[in-house]
């Protein structure tokens, strides 16, 4: 249940608002609960506030400050968060669906099993940040860092991952059945026993990459850079090589495509 005090000063306005906060620093503002759909948040310092179970969905929380902010449980579909800061933020089973997180700060934010499908993320930073069990299926996550991130059994279907860098992260076991991986950094990254179905990987960079036991069937790898990655027991049935680097590659009792004339 929302503090009524804290409650009623946010919604005064963005003014009164920050001279509270800046007043009373040592407070971690109690919002849980309430009602804030559709509100215009703007650029407000929520930094460590209690907003779980908050219904956020159409707010406007463009540049706002939720660092290390509780937001489990809460709804923000459809909400505007571009270049809000969300760095340690908690997320867990949020609804984030069609939420605009475009250059939003995700770095080391818990996102366990939050639904994220449809979710605009792209150059967003999400840098070590956990997402485990996540729906990410239609996400836009071009050009966005998820060095060190945890997508294992994240759902990624259909997902937009085109430029973006997912250095070292862990993506064992998740769901990219026709993700667009185009030019994608991703050395040594972990696939192992992902589902790359059909998955667009061309030109990405997978020097280094486990995708041991992987499903790859259909997947298009022309011109990869799969140097050194392992890719024992992994299915390639029907997938495309063409110009793909595999120098040094591990193809122990891999499945690898029907030889084309």
């Amino acid at each position: 249940m929302a503090n009524r005090e804290h409650l009623a000063l946010l919604k005064a306005g963005a003014v009164q608002w920050l001279e509270w906060r800046n007043q009373n620093p040592q407070i971690e503002p109690d919002i849980s609960g309430a009602n804030l759909c559709g509100d215009n948040l703007r650029g407000a310092n929520l930094q460590g506030a209690n907003l779980t179970r908050t219904d956020l969905s159409y707010a406007l929380l463009v540049r706002a400050n939720l660092s290390g902010a509780d937001l489990s449980s809460a709804n923000l579909y459809s909400a505007k968060l571009i270049e809000a800061n969300l760095s340690a933020a908690n997320f867990s089973v949020a609804n984030l669906s069609g939420t605009n997180l475009k250059q939003a700060n995700l770095s080391h934010a818990n996102l366990i099993g939050c639904d994220l499908s449809w979710a605009n993320l792209s150059d967003a930073a999400i840098a070590n940040a956990n997402l485990i069990g996540a729906d990410l299926s239609n996400a836009d996550l071009r050009e966005a860092d998820l060095d060190g991130a945890k997508l294992i059994r994240a759902n990624l279907c259909f997902a937009n991952l085109m430029q973006s860098n997912l250095i070292a992260a862990d993506l064992s076991e998740a769901y990219l059945h026709e993700a667009e991986l185009i030019e994608a950094y991703l050395y040594k990254a972990n696939f192992y026993k992902a589902n790359l179905t059909k998955a667009h990987l061309s030109g990405a960079y997978l020097f280094r990459a486990n995708l041991s036991e992987a499903d790859l069937r259909g997947a298009n790898l022309s011109w990869t850079n799969l140097k050194g990655a392992n890719l024992a027991g992994a299915n390639l049935r029907g997938a495309k090589l063409q110009g793909a680097k595999l120098d040094g590659a591990n193809l122990q009792e891999a499945i690898m495509p029907e030889d084309e004339d």
